[in-house]
């Protein structure tokens, strides 16, 4: 049986160096090449995208060599026909979904459509997800729960190779350590079939890398990537049929590591940011860290290395305990956490401030709610100290360091508050928080200014509030400053000053003259 391994990797390895060379020149012979015209592309010549046909041809090719010798070698006897053909029709149906793409191009609800035929394909020949034991135990999903699951499960996988085909190389070399781990798993399992074809697999990703690898000269192509993807999650489905529980559900999962953390952050991406899930972007992991700086070349032998990393702590649940479960839970979270904040995703920086912000929830309310109470005091503030008085201590326990009140007086108003030589038509009032400079001039600070207008439409003057610059959120609602706070201060100005006015005396004047008055 090695024997037959090793034969069948070997000549998939050469079929697949032979046939790449011969597709990329055809290729670029009728002019079916990519042009790099949108900004997220990242070549900068034409290329030829059909490599998938070269991978296809030479896997095909290997496991039709074995299955000829298996019809002269009773020994051979697991590489039945129609076991084979369970998993390669449907792949082949896939296979064509991406040379169509390829060539003509194809919309992502025409594309999902096909690639749900074949999944369900998959699931009538008996690959199937036939329990989830983290959500229902050991129960046995019936079908109609079966089905959409086991059609989500392919168009996920499928479509997460699809994803990460971004730079040379990249989805390539992910999906080789993935179907390396395939074959370990199937081999420990017991499963020749899945061994044979995942050996075959491997063969024809490796001869076509030594064209694809930085600097590529033929690209993968929906038609390859499209193909491996739903292959190897037609081969997952195929080794949870005979595998234990644990090995059938995560191993797998973990395999496919780096191609599921792309798809899930690119949905959750744009879904907070509020855009189509199928719309491209330049966001993507590899992106990302070609804008911090590195070449291609590094980031794809660094994501290889991530690949590998997932694969290795996949291998660990071969034997599945308590302990070693935890561990490799433990050392996927911390890392999938460095790294995706390392990658500085402006979308979860977001969800952090949100999350933040929801912790001092408590504080907002406390701020929020001593705005409230001084729009209620200003109601029936009597005169203009008790104004200040309120203006203060609403401010004086919120996140603002000062303020200014610049009141604009009308005609009298200023007999009523000021005794002294010459007429004022303005006060001012400028208070800072204990412990803050009394100037902020010089300093980083932001104004919010707020113009005081009554609802009689009188224009009473402004409030400007003060803050210095801080990592620190602002621990307040601002719409409670801009909405009925400016027109609550500037009706209990207006109140205040004119009675004010009313009730202080006149300054001295000549007592005959006030005689005649009061008469």
């Amino acid at each position: 049986m090695s024997a037959l391994y090793l034969g069948m990797f070997f000549l998939s390895l050469l079929g697949s160096f032979i046939l790449t060379r011969l597709v990329r020149d055809f290729a670029t012979a009728r002019g079916w090449v990519a042009v790099p015209t949108q900004e997220r592309h990242l070549h900068k010549n034409p290329l030829p995208r059909l490599g998938g046909v070269a991978i296809f041809v030479s896997f095909s090719l290997s496991l039709g060599t074995a299955y000829l010798l298996a019809l002269h070698n009773p020994r051979l006897h697991s590489l039945s026909l129609k076991a084979l053909l369970i998993v390669v029709v449907p792949a082949s149906l896939v296979f064509l979904l991406g040379v169509y793409d390829d060539i003509y191009g194809a919309g992502p609800y025409f594309k999902f459509g096909i690639q749900g035929v074949a999944a369900t394909m998959l699931f009538i020949g008996g690959l199937r997800i036939v329990n989830i034991p983290v959500l229902f135990g050991q129960h046995t999903l019936p079908w109609f729960v079966g089905l959409p699951i086991t059609v989500l499960w392919v168009l996920a996988i499928t479509n997460a190779f699809n994803l990460i085909d971004g730079l040379d190389g990249l989805a390539a070399g992910s999906a080789l350590f993935s179907t390396l781990v395939a074959f370990v798993v199937a081999l420990l399992s017991g499963q020749p079939l899945i061994a044979g074809m995942t050996l075959a697999l491997a063969g024809a990703i490796l001869g076509f890398l030594k064209f694809n690898f930085n600097p590529a000269t033929i690209f993968l192509g929906d038609s390859g990537s499209l193909f491996i993807g739903f292959l190897l999650s037609a081969l997952a489905l195929q080794g949870a049929q005979k595998a234990p529980t644990i090995v059938a559900v995560a191993i797998p999962v973990v395999s496919f590591g780096l191609p599921i953390l792309e798809t899930a952050l690119s949905v959750i991406r744009r879904f907070i940011a509020g855009r189509p899930v199928f719309t491209a972007d330049r966001e993507h992991i590899h992106h990302k860290l070609l804008q911090h700086g590195m070449t291609h070349r590094q980031v794809v032998i660094l994501l290889y290395g991530v690949s590998a990393i997932f694969a290795l702590l996949s291998l660990f649940l071969l034997w599945p305990t308590g302990s070693s479960l935890g561990l490799v839970l433990a050392v996927l979270g911390v890392g999938i956490w460095i790294g995706v904040q390392h990658l500085g995703y402006l979308e979860f920086g977001e969800l952090a401030r949100v999350a933040q912000r929801t912790l001092d929830q408590r504080q907002i309310f406390i701020n929020n709610l001593a705005i409230r109470r001084a729009t209620e005091e200003l109601k029936v503030a009597r005169d203009y100290e008790q104004i200040r008085r309120i203006l203060v201590a609403a401010f004086g326990s919120n996140d603002f360091d000062a303020f200014g009140l610049s009141v604009k007086l009308q005609p009298g108003e200023s007999l009523a508050l000021d005794s002294g030589p010459g007429r004022k038509s303005e006060l001012s009032f400028h208070w800072h928080k204990p412990g803050r400079p009394k100037s902020l001039e010089g300093l980083s600070v932001w104004t919010l200014t707020l113009d005081l207008a009554s609802s009689s439409n009188c224009q009473r003057g402004s409030l400007a509030v003060h803050r210095l610059y801080s990592s620190r959120d602002l621990q307040i609602d601002v719409n409670l400053l801009t909405s009925a706070f400016p027109t609550t201060l500037a009706d209990a100005l207006d109140r205040t000053l004119a009675h004010t006015a009313q009730i202080i005396p006149l300054p001295e004047q000549d007592s005959g003259l006030i005689t005649a008055q009061a008469g």
